[in-house]
């Protein structure tokens, strides 16, 4: 394959929308593991009633039950770093649709975890037999996902031009994969490089100047990460819907996560200033409290409207950040980049989950 020059540019737009319906299935697959974990909470709640603490249903499957969680964990974090970083020197529209599609998986896991919970509701042992039938479900799309992304994703001639024109910015990762993908790379035709392109910024460098970027995903997913989906099924108390108030309060935050990261589509809606963004996101911890208290002392269609708007927030606030982080950069610098916010990511995510154990303090055998 060969560069597009200026003249060619409008046959990269070939397969545009293909390209983006890829992107959200792959963002919906790379997530669907985790978020089936996180969906069958009331599956686990059943077999370790007080979590690790009473020893109910038994030491040895609990450990293995948190060792395949930790393994989602790691692998999700490599692909969404991989997906991210091969996205961020393409078009904004494809890191929207990959990250809308990872909201899907929240939505389409709570979708099927309901769906799966009435039908065997009245059947003996129903509430193991519908957890393991929406792991298979998982599983399936999972594989489906692999094939798409190797075989299909690749040949798209937007996909071409966009890897083409990183390799030829000097990315040493995206000639692999052209290479892999049996695309002839035309930085193996002795192709001269303009002295500019070859000046790239280091890792470093480029968390400087993007720190405020960095910290803002870090925050986001801090707090999120930090009330879901635990404290939803610690500390929601008893209401109307029973046990089903946690699995429509998990539906309703992935459903708003996942509209909401549709809003920066619309440009006069979307968040592009730096400092707006950083106020956005540290107004958010307001939420700490207001979950606090209107546990204690709200009913459900107050929590179920504060859940709502978390699960907005969070969508939106990511999409922007991402969307907003590749622009100015070479291919290189926003492969890297990619990777980089990805790593604030999950720094997020992690300290949200360690930080949600402190809504335990008090309770029952803490």
């Amino acid at each position: 394959m060969t560069l597009s020059n200026e003249n060619e540019a409008p046959r990269k737009l070939e397969g545009k929308f293909q390209a983006r319906v890829v992107c959200f299935i792959l963002g919906l697959g790379s997530l669907v593991a985790w978020s089936s974990m996180l969906t069958v909470g009331d599956y686990y709640y059943t077999l370790f009633p007080f979590v690790a603490t009473s020893g109910k249903g038994g030491i040895g499957p609990y450990i293995v039950v948190c060792l395949l969680s930790a393994c989602f964990g790691i692998a999700d974090a490599h692909v969404q770093g991989g997906m991210v970083g091969d996205l961020s020197y393409m078009c904004p529209e494809f890191i929207q649709s990959f990250f809308a599609g990872l909201a899907a998986s929240g939505a389409l896991a709570s979708g099927l975890r309901l769906v799966t919970k009435v039908g065997f509701e009245n059947s003996k042992n129903g509430l193991g037999k519908g957890t393991m039938l929406f792991f298979a479900i998982s599983t399936v799309f999972e594989f489906f996902c692999i094939i798409l992304y190797a075989f299909y994703f690749p040949k798209l001639s937007i996909v071409k031009y966009y890897r083409s024109k990183a390799a030829l910015e000097g990315s040493k990762t995206v000639s692999a994969d052209l290479a892999a993908a049996g695309i002839h790379d035309q930085t193996n035709q002795q192709v001269e490089f303009d002295a500019k392109n070859l000046e790239r910024l280091s890792n470093k460098q480029l968390f400087l100047q993007n720190i405020d970027l960095a910290a803002d995903l870090f925050l986001i997913y801090v707090l999120t990460l930090s009330i879901f989906p635990g404290f939803l099924y610690e500390n929601t108390g008893s209401h109307q819907l029973g046990t089903w108030y946690p699995l429509v309060l998990i539906a309703m935050y992935n459903v708003l996560d996942l509209i909401s990261r549709y809003i920066p589509l619309i440009k006069c809606l979307t968040l592009e200033s730096r400092k707006g963004l950083v106020i956005a996101v540290v107004s958010r911890f307001v939420l700490i409290p207001a979950f606090y208290f209107t546990a204690k002392y709200g009913d459900q269609g107050w929590m179920i409207m504060l859940v709502s708007f978390l699960g907005l927030t969070n969508g939106y606030l990511t999409v922007c950040v991402f969307t907003m982080a590749p622009k100015g950069y070479k291919g290189p610098e926003q492969n890297a980049l990619g990777n980089l916010l990805v790593l604030f990511l999950f720094s997020g995510i992690f300290a949200g989950v360690a930080l949600d154990w402190l809504w335990l303090i008090g309770k029952s055998g803490f």
